[in-house]
């Protein structure tokens, strides 16, 4: 039986669990070359936000999926940039001496804070991950509700993600199946395509 629950305080455990299930979600992605070090601090911040979270899905006391979230993602970066720059710095330098290119791609994703800044109130999932092995399963659709169910929409207009449209067919598929609008396609300064979508509270 899954369920799903709010990650009430800081818990080493949760945080490297979490690190482990993203590492082996996101084989690919930018974020897993910085390191596991990287990752681990990355979602410890999430977790220490006042104006952010990590929602959990369990089977028994397993962690198999989560959300990080943000109520306030423009503030979320700049007080990255404020506090913590320099321990993002250590954890993945040593990606960076082997991969100098790597070094304009992490500036330009400290620099999202300007990016995301819109003039209505919303909620950003920064990152939905789910187990490999259950893929299919109805894991992803479970977070995805809780977070829907648990948002006032009389405060936050909209819940906001983004995420790469190109070769990316199923995820995109996904977050459509689950009411999500798409509200604009982009391309990053490095050449990434993106799609950014939408879920309103009057969609449920």
């Amino acid at each position: 039986m899954v369920s799903v629950e709010e990650v009430g305080k800081y818990d080493k455990r949760v945080i490297n669990t979490i690190a482990v299930l993203h590492l082996e979600a996101f084989p690919d992605f930018f974020l897993t070359k910085l390191g596991k070090k990287f990752v681990k601090l990355l979602y410890k911040c999430y977790l220490k936000d006042d104006e952010s979270g990590i929602i959990i899905a369990k089977d028994d006391e397993n962690i198999i999926g989560f959300i990080a979230y943000s109520k306030d993602y423009p503030s979320f970066y700049k007080k990255l940039i404020k506090k913590h720059i320099v321990k993002f710095a250590l954890c993945s330098i040593g990606a960076v001496v082997k991969h100098p290119s790597f070094t304009k791609r992490l500036l330009g994703a400290f620099r999202k804070s300007n990016e995301v800044k819109k003039t209505e109130k919303y909620i950003e999932i920064a990152s939905i991950c789910v187990d490999p092995k259950r893929n299919r399963k109805g894991v992803g659709t479970l977070l995805i509700n809780y977070i829907k169910d648990d948002v006032d929409y009389s405060v936050y207009k909209y819940i906001n993600l983004e995420t790469d449209a190109d070769g990316n067919e199923k995820v995109n598929n996904f977050y459509i199946k689950n009411g999500f609008i798409l509200a604009r396609t982009y391309t990053t300064r490095e050449g990434r395509k993106m799609n950014e979508y939408r879920f309103y509270g009057d969609e449920r």
